[in-house]
């Protein structure tokens, strides 16, 4: 790997361990202890004043005291003593360090003694790991670098694990020996270096095949989105497992748009841009993690699998249709090969109880069955789904259905215990590391399945991210307009909106009764209040529908105008059949702008059936987006109704995600509600536009 400036403190070549210790379980002892087990080959300084040897190894009274300056620094100390001990390795010239500890002592100052420690080391360019962290493991050089007890790592491997939970990270690295890891961290504070340094470091290693994060927040969202880009460009798949889904700055949302794309949806559409695959818990995760390490590439096609029992058949049946994991129809030629083998009564379908009555033919009977599943065109992932043997081991026959289908077609094979079994029997963790990985949990199978499958549908699409276009310029006077922070009225919003190409309904504003009576207008029409602080004006009675007559629409005015201001719009009565949609933009408080589209009207918030994108995106994304909204059959041909303009929507959903980005440092939010696609166009009726407030306003740039 050639020369990253992480270097000093991921494969140093030489570490210091301050406060050095000999008592068992001690951070002091465990950082010394792993770094000798793990055959760590710098140089390793201990330093002790209170202790002449710890291991075997010298101690020595100071960082001073050393014959040379070490390029990394491990404080395994209390807290009370950091911040002196880190001045001293700062003035000798350290380059970087570990602090395992949380940095909080009893009556604190102000600034804290973390605000102190990361402003000192920061201004000195120190490279430092934590605090409040479990350490790292450089499996690849042999830096194990923490303060707590670990297995033996026996195996170097392909995975590569960053939590911001040390839990996160030691729950698995310590438990699962069915992976072999090239690097795992827990990032802890990331005081100076984050998950995003670590993250564009292990993509670099060329052992990497797959990345494992436990993420709890990016605080450099613009690196993020960098290295979630180098990692598409290598084609190396990453599994996300992220927490803190509520979102309460929703709550403070003034639009639709941002009341539903609150934070995690922003999470999920960057996911989705970069083909990050999402799972939901630490099982899904591990499992994941295992069957990408230990897999050739996915072909075309989805999931066959071999059952011995027909009630646990059924369960894949309704699990898979849940995941929305794809279940291989199968060829009329594999039917066929089937049906020569299976027992009189057992239908030759996928999924396949091939068990029959069990006897001593079966387990070849079995295997033929596998073999003669894999060998179907479409199927890309093969599993054997049965029970685990007493004591949660494996028979030694199921392996054998694996070794002849994986043979002949090469393809992507798992065994998977219905229910679970147990990662650390020898013969399970083997047959894993030897080409057949075994998983624990039927549910934790499929949703690995839907993270290969959806990788490579993600390479498949090869969608490049479009460019980001300069659009119209906004002139002068509607920035004018924006810069002052206030509120703009309908009327106001749905102008600049069309100014800028986007299909929404012309108005006519009127101020009093003299002007709403000298408007030549065609009936019926639509009178909303602009009243100031009216964001959603049905509820406020500030929407009068279907006025058919000039002296109706006068009448209209007066009584809203008494109650709401003077204030309004006139436009027209939209008539025609469709469906209300919704459309709109907010800024998100670490990405920027996303784009929220989905189902709309009146109950938007109550129907949540909307999905969220991340600009600029192409008219492909638009249509694959919307088709997993659960409504989305309503937009297909109904009833002798054509189907509806999809196409068009799709332009416009790309094109305001392009305004979006134009004006992000201006607009918080967008709405478009209701946003009618009918068979022939979409139009938007009702318009929301939050300029950023004049104190929040900012360039538009991601930190």
């Amino acid at each position: 790997m050639p020369t990253h400036r992480l270097d000093p403190l991921l494969r140093p070549c030489s570490i210091a361990v301050v406060g050095a210790s000999e008592r068992p379980g001690s951070p002091g002892n465990e950082a010394v202890v792993n770094l000798l087990r793990g055959g760590y080959k710098g140089e390793l300084f201990l330093v002790n004043p209170s202790r002449q040897f710890v291991d075997g190894i010298a101690c020595y009274a100071s960082l001073e005291a050393l014959p040379e300056i070490p390029e990394h620094v491990v404080f395994a100390v209390s807290d009370q003593r950091v911040e002196a001990l880190l001045e001293q390795a700062i003035s000798l010239g350290v380059k970087a360090a570990t602090l395992f500890s949380p940095l909080q002592v009893a009556n604190d100052e102000n600034p804290s003694l973390k605000e102190r420690v990361q402003a000192r080391a920061q201004s000195a360019g120190l490279l430092l790991h934590g605090a409040n962290c479990m350490g790292l493991f450089n499996f690849l050089d042999g830096v194990w670098l923490s303060g707590f007890d670990t297995r033996e790592h026996r195996r170097i491997g392909n995975v590569a694990l960053l939590s911001q939970s040390g839990a996160g990270m030691s729950g698995i690295v310590d438990c699962e020996e069915r992976l072999g890891f090239c690097f795992a961290a827990s990032t802890g504070q990331e005081l100076c270096v984050s998950l995003e340094d670590y993250l564009d470091y292990v993509l670099d290693l060329p052992e990497t095949k797959v990345v494992g994060l436990f993420l709890e927040t990016s605080r450099h969202p613009q690196r993020f989105i960098a290295a979630l880009e180098k990692a598409r460009i290598k084609q190396i798949p990453i599994v996300v497992l992220k927490v803190g889904k509520t979102d309460l700055s929703a709550q403070l949302a003034v639009s639709h748009s941002g009341a539903l794309a609150g934070s995690d949806a922003t999470y999920h559409a960057v996911f989705e841009r970069y083909g990050v695959q999402r799972v939901d818990d630490m099982a899904e995760l591990a499992t994941a993690l295992i069957m990408f390490s230990h897999s050739p590439p996915v072909g075309e096609g989805g999931v066959v699998s071999l059952h011995d029992s027909g009630g646990e058949r059924q369960l894949v049946i309704d699990l898979a249709d849940a995941l929305n994991v794809p279940m291989t129809n199968l060829s009329a030629q594999t039917v066929q090969s089937l049906e020569a083998l299976l027992d009189e009564g057992l239908p030759a379908v996928n999924p396949l109880d091939a068990w029959g009555n069990g006897g001593e033919g079966a387990p070849q009977t079995m295997a033929d069955c596998f073999t003669a599943l894999l060998a179907d065109s479409q199927a890309a992932v093969g599993a054997v789904i049965h029970d685990r043997a007493p004591g949660g081991g494996i028979y030694s026959s199921y392996l054998e259905y694996f070794r002849a289908g994986r043979e002949v077609t090469g393809k992507p094979v798992f065994l998977v215990a219905n229910h679970q079994g147990t990662g650390s029997d020898p013969a399970v963790v083997e047959a894993s590391h030897g080409g057949i990985p075994v998983i624990d949990g039927l549910r934790q199978f499929l949703v690995g399945a839907r993270c290969l499958l959806g990788y490579r549908d993600f390479l498949d699409r090869a969608v490049p991210v479009p460019a980001v276009k300069s659009g119209q310029q906004l002139s002068s006077g509607w920035q004018e307009l924006l810069n002052t922070g206030h509120q703009l009225n309908e009327w106001q919003a749905g102008s600049l909106l069309r100014e800028l190409g986007v299909p929404v309904l012309a108005s006519e504003y009127v101020g009093s009764a003299e002007e709403v009576m000298a408007l030549s207008v065609r009936y019926p029409v639509v009178l909303k209040t602009l009243a100031a602080g009216i964001a959603h004006k049905t509820e406020a009675g500030g929407v009068c529908l279907g006025v058919g007559s000039a002296q109706s629409l006068q009448q209209a005015y007066l009584d809203m105008s008494a109650r709401l201001g003077p204030q309004a719009l006139v436009a027209p009565m939209i008539e025609q059949e469709g469906v209300e949609m919704l459309l709109g933009v907010t800024r998100d408080a670490q990405f920027g702008p996303v784009v929220v589209v989905g189902f709309g009207g009146v109950h938007a918030e109550i129907y949540r059936d909307t999905t969220t994108l991340f600009p600029p995106f192409t008219e492909a994304c638009v249509r694959r987006a919307i088709s997993g909204l659960r409504f989305s059959a309503l937009l297909a041909e109904v009833r002798g109704r054509p189907a509806l303009a999809v196409d068009e929507l799709c332009k416009v959903v790309v094109h305001l995600g392009e305004i979006a980005l134009q004006l992000s440092q201006w607009v918080q939010e967008i709405d478009i509600n209701p946003l009618l696609i009918t068979p022939e166009a979409c139009i938007g009726l009702d318009v929301l536009m939050t300029p950023v407030s004049s104190r929040g306003r900012s360039d538009g740039s991601i930190n």
